[in-house]
């Protein structure tokens, strides 16, 4: 991870961030080379990055930038020149941060980069606070993506479960596991059925962070489908690549609760992951087949590959011993829900409008984009079925996205209703191609917006 320090050493380059070149140190050279985007000038070794504005969105964007084309030149060190105020600061270090991810565990020749250190220098008092915060955000991200990332004849479930423990061990915060008999015993026939034609046994990761004072507690539930072929009802081949990623939303909770344990913040935080593989065999759970949910409800199962929300159900049933004041379950959930926002977009569903608009302001904020999907009668109705209390697809193919949230909030109890929601990161959890602070592959996402949330929380109290 990239070394950024508070201080005044002479670099070996700088990097600039102009609303225009007026009054720049190399305003003639860059009018001459029509300067547009992105420049390096040779002769004062100083890359310059054109930003339309300070916006923190666009200084972190920018920032990635930057990084990525400094390490590609034969520096060691470099020096930033900060700008936009706290949060374009905060901006400018999480793009330093994220733009400096690489991921080449499978590669036999590494891409080397010279630049080791980056020197910043401001007048701001909480400078030192805010680089802390954004290094153990960012160490987060790191940690998810390479999870997600990782590919899954090594990422099973008991993999994930042992990197949650070795984590957990480290942090000084609890870990424990649940495997298949405990699982028979808190009746979690729904998450079992998916897991039942793997070799590999299906695990539930619970891991509880509880400071001595605690403002709020939080309970964080993650799809963590580590491999998802979609059972009988097999996926297309084409739509089988990228599956490794199925298990982000779990990911995302590993990072989420260490970061806020690594952040100190006065909230007890539990995450509850169901790492599950979903695989085709003799004894694959079948359409036509009714599951006995561990909140007692029936389930008429008409597609394998709607298993996600299967397992969720008995993770959110299970969350919901532990009495939360905020319950939010992260998941790779739906195709739907990238055709409807875009691979760069999660949707936010829920029944409390002003707990919905109090996550995405959050989420907006620390640069991740989102959207809330409505609920609404007429779409629960697509999920009703005639032999259970609730089928696991729509009747119809529109609506897809929300009709999965629906059958999720079957199995919130009354008194969590409000307290709940849902985050469908199926689109920017994974995509193949560079876009924002994030690089090919796995985003991390969800861990800056659940953090800034938390982090609300803690403010308003």
């Amino acid at each position: 991870m990239l070394e950024i320090k508070i201080s005044d050493q002479k670099a070996q380059c700088e990097i600039e961030f102009i609303t225009s070149v007026e009054g720049s140190e190399d305003e003639v050279i860059l009018k001459e080379m029509n300067f547009k985007d992105v420049f390096f000038v040779q002769e004062t070794r100083k890359l310059y990055i054109k930003v339309e504005n300070h916006d923190p969105d666009t200084l972190r964007e920018s920032a990635a930038k930057a990084v990525r084309y400094i390490k590609k030149l034969p520096f060691e060190s470099a020096r930033v020149h900060l700008c936009g105020g706290r949060k374009g600061i905060e901006a400018i270090l999480m793009g330093l941060y994220c733009g400096d991810y690489v991921f080449e565990t499978y590669k036999t020749q590494k891409e080397e980069s010279p630049l080791r250190e980056v020197f910043i220098e401001c007048g701001c008092e909480t400078l030192g606070v805010v680089l802390e915060e954004c290094r153990v955000v960012a160490s987060n991200i790191f940690l998810v993506r390479d999870l997600v990332n990782t590919i899954p004849n090594e990422a099973t479930p008991s993999y994930l479960a042992q990197i949650a423990k070795d984590k957990a061990q480290e942090l000084g915060i609890e870990c424990s596991v649940l495997d298949q008999k405990k699982m028979q015993e808190e009746k979690m026939e729904s998450l079992l059925a998916v897991a039942r034609a793997s070799v590999h046994e299906p695990k539930l990761i619970h891991l509880s962070y509880k400071p001595k004072t605690s403002k709020a507690r939080l309970v964080f539930v993650g799809k963590g489908l580590t491999y998802d072929s979609g059972g009988l009802s097999l996926k297309p081949a084409d739509y089988m690549v990228t599956m490794k990623a199925d298990k982000a939303g779990g990911c995302a909770v590993m990072g989420i609760i260490f970061a806020i344990a690594q952040l100190g913040l006065p909230l007890e935080v539990h995450g509850i992951i169901g790492a599950v593989e979903n695989m085709i065999g003799g004894n694959a759970y079948k359409p036509d087949d009714v599951l006995i949910s561990r909140e007692g409800k029936s389930i008429e199962v008409r597609n394998t590959d709607a298993e996600g929300r299967l397992v969720l159900a008995d993770c959110l049933s299970y969350a919901q011993d532990l009495k939360p004041d905020y319950l939010i379950d992260l998941a790779t959930l739906t195709g739907a829900c990238v055709v409807g926002l875009g691979e760069f977009t999660y949707g936010i569903m829920g029944h409390n409008t002003e707990l919905k608009n109090h996550f995405e302001q959050n989420a907006l904020q620390s640069g991740e984009l989102v959207a809330q999907l409505p609920f609404n009668s007429h779409l629960r109705k697509l999920i009703d079925s005639k032999i259970a209390d609730v089928c696991n697809v729509s009747s119809s193919r529109y609506g897809g996205a929300i009709t999965a949230g629906m059958f999720l909030a079957e199995f919130v109890r009354e008194e969590n209703r409000d307290k709940w929601l849902h985050l469908d990161i199926a689109g920017p959890a994974y995509v193949e191609k560079e876009w924002d602070i994030n690089p090919y592959g796995a985003s991390g996402i969800g861990v800056r917006g659940c953090v800034e949330f938390a982090k609300s929380l803690v403010e308003e109290k």
